[in-house]
């Protein structure tokens, strides 16, 4: 009995040792078709010559020799743990190909991530160009008191179509940075109380083009400056309130309150509630209300148009600044949406209330302006929006051409700097940089702003690196750049 368990072990251990060598065999030729693994591959005949000269030691003792149970236990315990090691090595090599196709992969990724940031930016920079002049010009036009009815009816309408069509802009560069994962959020000191002062002016103008009642209130004592991204908060507020407007049949109205939780550390949560008396949203299609082109159905999609993509740009900034939404509605009754924001207080209310009474500056009339830009009809619109407020302007066609202008000048003589960034000679970075560092005294002291079509975060990021305070995107927002101006003049 004994005999025969030790010649199954010969046996078996035998059977064993030949399909090692085959596996080896056949691993050794894996490893060479890779090609990449150099003198290493040598190494891997020396296990193959080692298990024949196994395979032979067992030949030996189970022909010629007379085995006994502790060497045929070795012999069998050694094929066991040779093939054991077989297939860990197999393992092993796998896992390493997996992680090389995996950082191949997210190098190619990163490739591709930058050539979309690249196409975006040159993309967002050749649409806003035109939607600069239909904005601007339009705008321009609508300050004429001569204008008959008709036309400035149909002038209105084309300034809301271009609108819906920069919004539509703007949602899709901001999901294409949320996807890859390019979109920053700010930490900056900002005034809650000129931030909904905007939300609020351009909300009722929404209303009463609509012909809703539109009721805003402000629940306690809500503070005065706090830190984080006001343009960020402010496009999230914007966008519920747009789709309350929207959704809402005439005679309707909107509510928007905002309120302050009780502090703790200089932490507080603020509280936005935005609610309609509009069509509603189903219970059904609450849980997808925020995913990407959602919509309840196709007559939404037919009568409302829209991107899709508006309350997952929300949701996806609210996470990104630790905010949380909240929606109930039901159908034809209206909804409800709560939106809450941590942010850290820094300044005592009482004082940001005295800073924000205080008497406005004198503004901006007889002040001198360089619009730095290549495209002519761009500097025109701009310069007429400026003419508006009583400020005078001049242009340079590029940014060597504003180097030069601004170095000829007599220290003072423009008050500020309005830089496209692309322009061919000298692009506005450059230049930036150039007359910060000229021996002047009012070279670092000058506002330089941004103004371009190139509107992506990183372009913010390298506007502000190259010595500007302030970038702004195309179109121009006139009453944006009017504040800028008188902000950063009187600084």
């Amino acid at each position: 009995m004994l005999n025969r368990a030790i010649y199954a072990m010969i046996f078996l251990g035998s059977s064993l040792m030949v399909y090692n060598i085959y596996g080896y065999i056949r691993y050794a030729r894996d490893i060479q078709k890779k090609k990449d693994w150099g003198r290493e591959r040598t190494v891997l005949y020396l296990p193959i010559f080692l298990l024949v000269m196994f395979l032979l030691g067992y030949l030996v003792v189970g022909v010629f020799g007379k085995p006994d149970l502790i060497v045929s236990g070795i012999l069998f315990g050694g094929s066991v743990y040779v093939c054991i090691m077989y297939h860990f090595l197999r393992r092993v090599t796998n896992r390493i190909r997996e992680n090389e196709q995996m950082e191949a992969r997210l190098m190619a990724a990163e490739a591709s991530n930058k050539v979309k940031s690249s196409f975006l930016s040159s993309m967002s920079h050749e649409m806003r160009t035109p939607m600069n002049a239909i904005i601007g010009l339009d705008a321009i036009a609508l300050q004429d008191e001569s204008l008959s009815p008709t036309t400035r009816g149909r002038l209105e309408k084309i300034s809301v179509s271009a609108q819906h069509l920069l919004s539509l802009i703007n949602d899709v560069l901001d999901m294409s940075q949320i996807e890859s994962n390019q979109l920053a959020i700010r930490q900056q000191e900002f005034s809650l109380s000129q931030m909904l002062e905007l939300v609020n002016v351009l909300t009722q103008s929404q209303c009463d083009d609509s012909g809703l009642e539109y009721r805003q209130e402000v629940i306690g004592d809500i503070g005065g400056t706090y830190i984080g991204d006001p343009e960020r908060i402010k496009q999230v507020l914007l966008c519920i309130l747009e789709n309350a407007v929207e959704y809402t049949p005439a005679p309707g109205t909107v509510f928007f309150t905002t309120e302050r939780a009780p502090c703790q550390d200089d932490r507080c949560i603020l509280r936005f509630t935005i609610r309609d008396t509009g069509i509603g949203i189903d219970e059904s299609f609450l849980p997808r209300l925020f995913d990407s082109f959602a919509r309840e159905d196709a007559s939404t999609t037919s009568r409302y148009g829209g991107s899709g993509l508006g309350m997952a740009i929300t949701k996806q900034l609210l996470d990104r600044m630790k905010g949380m939404i909240a929606v109930s509605s039901r159908k034809g009754e209206g909804s409800e949406f709560v939106v809450t924001i941590p942010l850290e207080v820094v300044k005592p209310p009482e004082a940001a209330a005295a800073e924000e009474t205080a008497p406005p500056a004198s503004g901006l009339d007889g002040k001198r302006v360089l619009i730095v830009e290549d495209i002519e009809l761009n500097a025109e619109i701009v310069a007429d929006l400026l003419e508006l407020e009583g400020v005078e302007s001049e242009r340079a066609e590029n940014g060597q051409a504003a180097l030069d202008r601004f170095r000829e000048c007599p220290p003072g003589y423009y008050d500020a700097i309005l830089m496209d960034l692309r322009m061919p000679v000298m692009d506005g970075l450059e230049a930036t940089r150039s007359i910060r560092a000229l021996e002047r005294p009012d070279a670092k002291a000058i506002p330089i702003i941004a103004l371009t079509a190139n509107t992506l975060e990183e372009d913010v990021q390298h506007s502000l690196e190259a010595g500007m305070q302030a970038h702004m995107p195309k179109p121009v927002d006139a009453d944006q750049l009017y504040a800028v101006l008188d902000k950063l003049i009187r600084k």
